[in-house]
């Protein structure tokens, strides 16, 4: 039996870094949604999950896990197994057909993104015979990718697309209308911020000259990571990767405020889950791309020939260099995830309206510009490192300068409250902080009894 033509070294290094990589991310999303909640609670002087262990509070199991129940680890499967359990129902008068198949759409986009990634850089595969069927796969240098192809970034862009459709047909499908009020916000966020995402990522190719994500960070590699050299667009980049994965401020589609839970409102059991598994999992996406375009791949020196690591370098192509250079890139998304979630703790949400102005008022002619900007410096071979950071510096205070003598508008004023501690009547002084001092008291028990002393 002759062998397959598409049985290569680079079809197998494929398989399996497609089955790797998936199994961390499904494992990331159900420990992100843990972390979260212990960073939260870290942000706000709280404990967190810090009970359930992998025993799940079962007396059979507690024998077995004795000693693993430590910092609440077993939260995140808890939790899964109550998404398995619980009941899955459909609203009435809901698109059954569209309801089931929008957690779906949520889900397989974001599995697929990744794909493109280099984790683990060029590998040198070695000659391997299959004895049974005595086939001979050729030794050749490939790259740990799941898809070498040469649109790269495109296929990104085209695929993350894809989640748009998910939550318009979940929201529809709800037959809900704070659902659908939720699915109109999404769909017309992710179509607005779409836009500066493909600009800034334009001004990254006509730096790099490239779609490859490889060729990317050899060229990081060779003149420095883009965040130094191209820090505006790596800022539009960033605030764009928040509002496709609609994580805080841009998180207005699931607001719980006024649209009880958005989009996925109607949502239970799995179905439900399924939206969290995907925003997770584009969170890790969207690092993953983020650390391969402007912080280096793979590679731990900002700069080229500060200092070199043996295993990162381009020639190091061994099995202990792939897996050292996917470390470092794995620890670099973390790294992303951890900022995104300090990021959603920190800042509070921005009204739909803003989000939408920001978009179109900032974020979009800001990338318009920077890609004039770059074009410019390209066709004018001005792209060293300083040069790029000069023309960044001298845009962004252009920029600045503009804002600040455009016209201000008059509306969403705050309204002037006679009495309030931002406008105190004549002659009075306005006092926001309590006045007895046991409200003050951060040990309210010890502060009693220490004031009652005197």
């Amino acid at each position: 039996m002759p062998k397959p033509e598409f049985l290569t070294a680079q079809f197998i290094t494929s398989v399996l870094t497609i089955t790797i990589v998936m199994q961390i991310l499904l494992a990331m999303a159900g420990l992100s949604i843990y972390f979260e909640r212990k960073i939260s609670a870290w942000m706000q002087d709280r404990y967190g999950p810090n009970r359930t262990g992998f025993d799940l509070g079962l007396p059979v199991l507690k024998s077995l896990f004795r000693g693993f129940g430590f910092w609440g680890l077993g939260q995140s499967l808890a939790d899964g197994i109550k998404m398995l359990l619980k009941e899955d129902f459909t609203p009435r008068n809901a698109d059954k057909a569209l309801f089931m198949l929008a957690p779906a759409l949520a889900v397989i986009p974001a599995l697929l993104g990744f794909a493109i990634i280099p984790w683990g850089g060029t590998l040198a595969f070695p000659e391997l015979t299959i004895p049974v069927l005595n086939w001979t796969i050729e030794a050749a240098e490939v790259t740990v990718a799941g898809a070498n192809i040469s649109i790269g970034i495109v296929y990104l862009l085209a695929v993350g697309a894809i989640s748009i459709y998910a939550v318009a047909l979940g929201s529809w499908a709800s037959n809900n209308k704070y659902s659908f009020l939720g699915g109109m916000r999404a769909a017309s966020q992710m179509l607005s911020y779409e836009i500066p995402m493909g600009l800034s990522i334009l001004c990254v190719l006509l730096i790099t000259g490239t779609l490859l994500p490889m060729a990317m960070v050899d060229h990081q590699s060779q003149h420095g990571w883009l965040i130094f050299s191209q820090p505006l667009a790596c800022l539009i980049f960033g605030i764009c990767v928040l509002a496709e994965c609609n994580r805080a401020p841009f998180d207005n589609a699931e607001c719980e405020a006024e649209l009880v839970g958005g989009y996925h409102t109607e949502y239970s059991s799995m179905r439900f889950g399924l939206f969290f598994l995907a925003e997770y999992t584009h969170m890790a996406t969207g690092a993953a791309i983020f650390a391969v375009m402007f912080l280096g791949g793979w590679h731990l020196s900002p700069f080229p020939g500060v200092f070199e690591i043996p295993g990162l370098r381009a020639e190091d192509t061994g099995i202990l260099a792939a897996l050292l250079k996917f470390g470092v890139l794995f620890g670099k998304v973390v790294l992303l995830i951890w900022l995104m979630m300090l990021i959603r703790w920190t800042l509070p949400r921005l009204r739909f309206d803003q989000v939408m102005q920001v978009g179109w008022q900032a974020v979009i002619p800001a990338s318009m510009l920077l890609v004039l900007m770059n074009a410019t410096i390209v066709y004018l071979g001005r792209t060293s490192l300083v040069e790029q950071l000069i023309a960044n510096v001298l845009l962004g205070a252009a920029m600045f300068a503009t804002v600040r003598m455009l016209p201000k508008s008059t509306k969403n004023k705050r309204i002037r409250l006679a009495g309030s501690r931002f406008s105190p009547l004549e002659g009075e002084v306005a006092v926001a902080g309590p006045q007895i001092d046991l409200a003050r008291e951060d040990r309210p028990v010890e502060g009693s009894a220490r004031l009652g002393a005197h």
